[in-house]
């Protein structure tokens, strides 16, 4: 129970630093995986204020820096978020990472930096790379909310939520003066290495901290019989800098600045370059690259333990600047550059107000994206071929969010809190300059949209002590098309090639849940079944053409279908020094869809159907020593409910569907002193050959991981 005495000792530091929530866990060797297990950890992303884990009726999950950076010794952010139940990581290729959330992946999952969307208007349909232009290492935590979160959050958050919590020297255990952290990774099997250093201060008003991420990731290899795959590596540069300043005892404005660049990270299954693994087929291309920027700049003030009507007050503005290009040469020597740069201009307002009738959270977005896109065409000798009317998705375009909400939780009798939210959303888009497919010319396609969302949902204390909660409701879920649902001129899937559409409805979400959450002494454990009714959903459908060789798509708003599932977790402490862990994910989903360019629709698995997957592990912690040891094994059962679009998608999906497998690891840590900590792993211990269902790579074979922190 250290873990919970060192929480409680944090609460303090939470009510003063509110939707931050930087209450961490001190670094040490007794650590046991509470970032994933103990739901007694303090969040924020589900109701937008401090709160309990365990009070809130969502399954939660939170995995803070100790994990991330030397128990898991994370590569990438959507890496940090594997082994969780109901989210599988699906990569298309080595620098890319997608996590399908109970079933969704792409643009309908959320993410969240300190509480700004990363999510903009030009994120695809699909797996897509965006969750990897994070830097893993400047998070002090993610927590992940799973299920509709769009009361709070707007469009996009059906399958799940995540919030990268930044670092700062806010967090009560730094003493006043001048630091400095050293961070350190090396992977043999991903030919990799990873070095951050970090300076800062701490002072009785204010702390500031700078840090830069150097990554440099080689060929990846694979098992024992594929070896390596090549063009896989990629370099990445990520740089921040955060200044918190204390206005007054409880005011704080925080400034912040992160940055991430990719440079040439392959696509490579869909070149000469791709591995045949199982019966997949690889690509004719000699090239497909891409290159990524993002700059997040952002100023938030918060206000806490305020007097009158008025609790808590948050005032955001922030500027994202996203940017990619994709660098293609095909087989016939001729290449073609194109990209997209967004600005998102963001304001958010949020307030906590005590009445009469509960605790109320309410407040409002504003959301602004700029567009420009484009694209160049050249001959095999170098020439300018042509320049596009628009790149991937329209150029000159604006995509305009606005929303208000508010959210109620209140008591209903001794042990119940019930929640109610309501949430009006106004979104518009404005594409001035999209290539018409018959004709080839411009035109301009603008359209918007309203959404209301409602959800209703409770948690029921079974005991006085509130270790046994029951949780569970109803919740709406939204999705506005976006720019690459109206204006995508560009290829999709394997041999698919999709086309702008001129008008498209939103997509409507109905989430039903039920759980159990218990964090007793020596047990703690989550459990919750769902369903999730889906309608209009967007879908990519044949028009019956031929695009160079390519079927050609639009889409429609014909989706209709369904998502269910169910997942377990638990960790059972043996004895003071020995405790084991586990976690089972069963899942199902169809979804109404038109396999060919025939009008008749037919109902198939969902894309990407997540098959049923269990983590088991032990871990021994001696009481006296400063070390652990631990052992563990991911176990995932063969995938052969395929679409038909999966079926034709073997670049990626071996003919039959993705093969089982089961994988051994072994961890371990020494807390050398104070400030300085080792990690050790050996995963895939037996050097297997495996791939998460739908990827374009296999995961590394045998992989020794090292890792440092010192913090003097």
């Amino acid at each position: 129970m250290k873990n919970k005495l060192r929480l409680a000792r944090c609460t303090s530091v939470v009510g003063a630093l509110a939707v931050n929530g930087l209450c961490g866990f001190v670094v040490s060797a007794a650590h046991a995986n509470a970032a994933s297990y103990d739901i007694e950890e303090i969040v924020v992303t589900a109701s937008r204020r401090a709160e309990n884990a365990l009070s809130q009726p969502y399954m939660i999950n939170v995995r803070d820096m100790q994990e991330l950076q030397v128990e898991r010794q994370v590569r990438t952010v959507p890496d940090a978020l594997r082994d969780l139940p109901g989210v599988m990581i699906q990569k298309t290729a080595h620098g890319q990472g997608s996590p399908f959330i109970r079933g969704f992946t792409g643009l309908r999952t959320l993410f969240l930096i300190d509480g700004i969307r990363l999510n903009n208007s030009t994120f695809r349909e699909g797996p897509n790379q965006y969750w990897n232009t994070v830097d893993a290492l400047s998070a002090h935590r993610l927590e992940l909310v799973k299920g509709p979160t769009s009361v709070l959050y707007g469009s996009d958050a059906i399958g799940g939520t995540v919030n990268a919590i930044s670092r700062s020297y806010r967090d009560g255990r730094w003493n006043e003066g001048m630091h400095w952290r050293m961070y350190a990774r090396a992977a043999s099997a991903e030919n990799s290495w990873v070095l951050r250093p970090e300076v800062g201060y701490a002072g009785d008003r204010f702390d500031v901290m700078a840090a830069v991420s150097v990554k440099d990731f080689g060929d990846l290899e694979g098992g024992k019989e594929l070896g390596t795959q090549p063009m896989t590596g990629y370099d990445e540069r990520d740089y921040e800098f955060k200044l918190h300043f204390d206005i007054s005892e409880n005011q704080q404005l925080r400034l912040a600045v992160q940055s991430v660049n990719q440079d040439d990270a392959w696509r490579v299954h869909k070149t000469v370059f791709g591995t045949s693994w199982e019966g997949t087929t690889t690509g004719d291309e000699l090239r497909r690259s891409l290159s990524q920027d993002r700059t997040l700049s952002y100023l938030q003030y918060h206000a806490t333990d305020l007097t009158g009507w008025m609790e808590e007050l948050i005032v955001s503005l922030s500027y994202h600047d996203q940017s990619e290009e994709r660098n293609r040469l095909r087989a016939n020597l001729r290449t073609d550059i194109q990209g997209t740069s967004i600005g998102t201009t963001g304001l958010f307002a949020q307030m906590t107000v005590p009445s009469r009738v509960g605790a109320l959270t309410m407040g409002a977005e504003f959301y602004h994206d700029d567009v420009d896109s484009y694209r160049r065409d050249y001959n095999a000798d170098g020439s300018l071929r042509s320049i596009s009317i628009q790149g991937p998705v329209a150029d000159d375009a604006t995509y305009l969010t606005a929303a208000a909400f508010v959210q109620d939780q209140f008591e209903f009798g001794a042990r119940t809190d019930v929640t109610l939210g309501l949430r009006f959303t106004e979104t518009e888009a404005d594409a001035r300059v999209v290539q018409d497919p018959d004709t080839g010319l411009p035109i301009q396609i603008k359209d918007d949209w309203s959404a209301t969302t409602l959800s209703a949902r409770f948690n029921h204390r079974l005991d006085t002590a509130g270790q046994s909660t029951l949780f569970g409701g109803v919740s709406q879920g939204f999705r506005a098309p976006n720019l690459s649902d109206l204006t995508r001129f560009d290829t999709a899937r394997s041999n698919e090639f999709e086309i702008p559409v001129s008008s498209l409805e939103s997509e409507e979400f109905l989430t039903y849940e039920f759980g159990l959450k218990h964090d007793g002494d020596r047990w703690s454990t989550q459990i919750a079944a769902y369903y999730t009714d889906i309608k209009d959903m967007v879908i990519r459908t044949p028009t019956g053409r031929d695009v160079g060789g390519l079927v050609e798509i639009t889409k429609r708003n014909s989706g209709d279908g369904f998502v269910r599932g169910a997942e377990f977790q638990t960790r059972y402490l043996i004895s003071a020094e020995w405790s084991v862990f586990g976690n089972l994910t069963w899942m199902d989903g169809e979804v109404d869809t038109y396999p060919t360019s025939s009008p008749e629709r037919v109902r198939e698995p969902i894309d990407r159907l997540m098959p049923l997957t269990a983590l088991a592990g032990l871990r021994w912690n001696p009481e006296t020593a400063r070390w652990w040891v631990e052992a563990r094994v991911a176990w995932s059962d063969k995938q052969d409910r395929l679409s038909t679009r999966d079926a034709g998608d073997t670049d990626r999906i071996p003919p039959g569907g993705t093969p089982a497998f089961a994988v051994f690891g072994l961890r371990s840590g020494w807390q050398v002193s104070e400030a300085l900590s080792l990690s050790a792993a050996v995963e895939n211990v037996f050097d297997e050959d495996y791939r998460i269902h739908g990827s374009g790579v296999n995961e590394p074979g045998r992989n020794l991981v090292l890792t440092l922190l010192w913090t003097p």
